[in-house]
């Protein structure tokens, strides 16, 4: 059993250290927001993760888990310190380390010999030596070292990435200290991969890089589909099939979002551009991206007759993707925020979305439920995965809409020859 402090409790700490108190260490969390602290002492989880509260709960009742206020508090007694701080996107693409380095500084003074500071946070190449100079210039002990251990979660499933994750990577020039960090995962069945701190950073970028290189890719296949008449759903199962390519990613949508891919591969593209190497495969990967969610706007534009102005649209879903709770970058949202531009009037509905998410946007209203999102409307824009959206009676739905009687599945998650049946004009991405 180790003492671990967790400097922020976000989407990566809240997992982070909840599931570490499940593997029998004692933890204390950290963060600056009082109110957060305050939800997660009461057991409540202030995020959207499958099997988040019952951890939390089983956390605290176990007394191996405590919330606390100030990032020194957390760090006083512990053998390993997790920076799980924002590192948001400057406008140059460049990953901002200001919320790390006031960590390290606010953690200094206050840790013990021989404790290491691990970058839990997704940070650029030679963050574990900014985080080292930061920390000696603090008036940390000189024994104190910094390793990388970057997350690999996907939002919506952290705590199962976390307990069974495909990987465990860690990155420090101190073999001894890469293996004391390593010792923290005895419990979790995964490979483990000791590495330098520069590989272990690039591991992190790279995978997000490769991932939205795929969806991208399968964006273009679809796009290409339709202009050719075939059917994504086939050319994606007769690519799945080949284990070099495999299914996972292999969705056509209206484009990645989220606070990994987007930040991720701009953070790249910048590291690459300062070392000087242009990355232009990277760079058409983005470019894609954001055409992607163009072609969805084209396509609700086409389904009202060329023109949203005045028009009644509704909207299936705001989050960038189902099962989180998350609006960073997404997809819907830019979606909306583009028909709203164009004079259109949205009946918006999201299961799980903050109330106030579309407040800043006149001309949309958000409703109940998808049913009353689709009432008076001609067309229905479904923009995120929601499985509940599968299960709704069509008819129903058909009867509180006007004609055309439009759906525009973003997602390609309905039945495309039931809703054809039934009278809507269906259209999908890639069919």
């Amino acid at each position: 059993m180790s003492e671990i402090a967790v400097i922020g409790a976000g989407y990566v700490g809240i997992p982070t250290a909840v599931c570490f108190a499940h593997l029998g260490h004692r933890v204390v969390c950290a963060d600056v927001d009082e109110d957060r602290v305050r939800l997660l002492t009461k057991g409540e989880a202030p995020i959207l993760e499958e099997g988040l509260t019952a951890l939390l709960a089983e956390g605290l009742e176990s007394g191996r888990l405590r919330f606390v206020v100030g990032a020194a508090d957390a760090a006083r007694d512990a053998e390993f310190v997790f920076l799980c701080v924002p590192t948001p996107q400057h406008e140059s693409g460049a990953a901002d380390l200001s919320f790390v380095e006031q960590a390290a500084r606010e953690i200094a003074p206050v840790l013990r010999p021989r404790a290491v500071v691990v970058n839990k946070s997704t940070m650029p190449v030679g963050s574990t030596d900014v985080v080292a100079r930061v920390l000696r210039a603090a008036g940390a002990p000189a024994e104190v070292t910094v390793a990388s251990n970057p997350e690999f979660l996907r939002q919506g499933h952290a705590i199962a990435d976390t307990l069974a994750p495909h990987r465990v990577v860690v990155g420090c020039d101190d073999t001894e200290v890469a293996v004391r960090v390593s010792e923290l995962y005895r419990d979790v069945k995964a490979p483990i991969l000791v590495t330098d701190p520069a590989s272990a950073e690039v591991v992190k970028y790279a995978s997000n890089a490769f991932l939205a290189t795929k969806i991208s890719f399968v964006n273009s296949i679809a796009n290409l589909c339709e202009v050719v008449n075939a059917d994504m759903r086939e050319v994606v199962l007769g690519m799945g099939y080949d284990p070099r390519i495999g299914f996972e990613t292999l969705h056509p949508g209206p484009g990645y979002g989220g606070s990994c891919f987007p930040k991720d591969v701009a953070a790249l593209l910048d590291m690459a551009t300062s070392y000087g190497y242009e990355f232009d495969l990277l760079r058409s990967v983005v470019a894609v991206n954001e055409r992607q969610r163009d072609r969805v706007v084209e396509k609700v534009r086409a389904a009202c007759g060329g023109s949203v102005a005045g028009r009644s649209i509704g909207i299936w879903g705001l989050t960038f993707k189902a099962n989180t709770d998350d609006l960073r970058e997404s997809p819907a949202v830019y979606v909306v925020e583009a028909l709203v531009a164009e004079g259109a009037e949205l009946r918006v509905y999201d299961p799980v979305a903050a109330a106030d998410a579309t407040d800043h946007l006149a001309g949309v209203e958000r409703v109940a439920d998808p049913y009353e999102a689709a009432t008076g409307t001609s067309v229905v824009a479904l923009l995120t995965e929601w499985e509940e959206l599968k299960a709704l009676d069509f008819r129903e739905v058909r009867a509180s809409m006007q004609t055309p009687l439009a759906i525009v599945d973003a997602r390609n998650l309905l039945d495309a020859s039931a809703l054809r049946l039934l009278g809507f004009a269906y259209q999908g991405i890639g069919r």
